[in-house]
């Protein structure tokens, strides 16, 4: 094991029970190396150090205990940035893009809009819509002052604005907002899931919520109406399997729309990927 391809193959077989052993070792070995995976590729018969070899295989040994790849490298790509990961917070998904997508369809980028995301862990949905709309006045919260520091150290490192504020949902809010985002806890209290992969690790907190993983979601349906400004929006991250209930519940609180994509409704729009995104106003 003395090359790049070598170490690569090796590292690929250490972690065959891993979802994607191949990527989980090319991004090992680049964050070792201080490269980009593209310098692997072009550089695949690159002699390696002994130093570089102890490293990468301490590496690839944390990630065979379990450790998420993203706890490792202390980051997370997401949108278009890099965000600070640690295991107070919870590790950015490709699919929670989604909501910073729909946000920006809903309202217009140039003109000031007043947003909040709950729950924002490292920042990840409120500093991409800083990173995209400069004249949007953003407000971050969440309830654990340890995961509110590194999203605060992550605005500060991309220079972007955003207020920050130590509060459990509306608690610690007054004020009303055009666009009221979250990706809350979602997931039952009793799946399985929650004790394989990477969610062994994350913070419980930020995954279950109640026996039917809608405890968070009634919560912020609920009280979300009160700070809404006129013709303003929520938007919600749910589980693929919740579609229906997260409407139903939009619907008894009194929601004058909900949108449903996929259905081609005009009077009902849900975005759908891997998890779920119900937009309602």
């Amino acid at each position: 094991m003395s090359t790049v391809s070598e170490a690569l193959d090796w590292a690929t077989d250490q972690l065959r029970e891993s979802d994607d052993a191949r990527l989980d070792s090319q991004v090992l070995l680049a964050y070792a190396l201080n490269v980009s995976r593209t310098w692997l590729f072009t550089w695949p018969d690159k002699a390696l150090d002994g130093a570089t070899l102890t490293a990468f295989s301490a590496l690839i040994d944390e990630r065979k205990s379990g450790t998420p790849i993203a706890y490792i490298t202390g980051y997370r790509d997401f949108w278009s940035l890099r965000l600070k990961v640690t295991p107070d917070t919870l590790i950015p998904r490709a699919d929670t893009e989604l909501l910073v997508e729909t946000a920006l369809t809903l309202k217009n980028v140039e003109k000031p809009c007043d947003v909040i995301d709950l729950g924002t862990g490292t920042g990840a949905i409120a500093l991409s819509l800083a990173n995209e709309c400069p004249s949007w006045r953003i407000t971050a919260t969440d309830i654990n002052p340890k995961t509110l520091a590194v999203a605060k150290e992550n605005a500060t490192a991309l220079g972007l604005a955003v207020s920050f504020k130590e509060s459990a949902w509306f608690d610690a809010i007054s004020d009303r907002f055009d666009l009221i985002i979250s990706n809350p806890p979602y997931i039952e209290s009793e799946d399985p899931h929650l004790q394989q992969g990477d969610l062994r690790f994350e913070p419980a907190g930020a995954l279950a919520s109640g026996q039917d993983g809608l405890d968070d979601i009634r919560l912020l349906v609920q009280h979300a109406l009160k700070h809404l400004k006129k013709d303003g929006y929520l938007l919600l991250e749910h589980g693929y399997q919740q579609a229906e209930a997260v409407r139903s519940l939009m619907a008894e609180a009194g929601y004058t729309a909900i949108y449903n994509e996929e259905m081609k409704l005009t009077s009902m729009k849900y975005l759908k990927n891997t998890r779920g995104t119900t937009t309602g106003f």
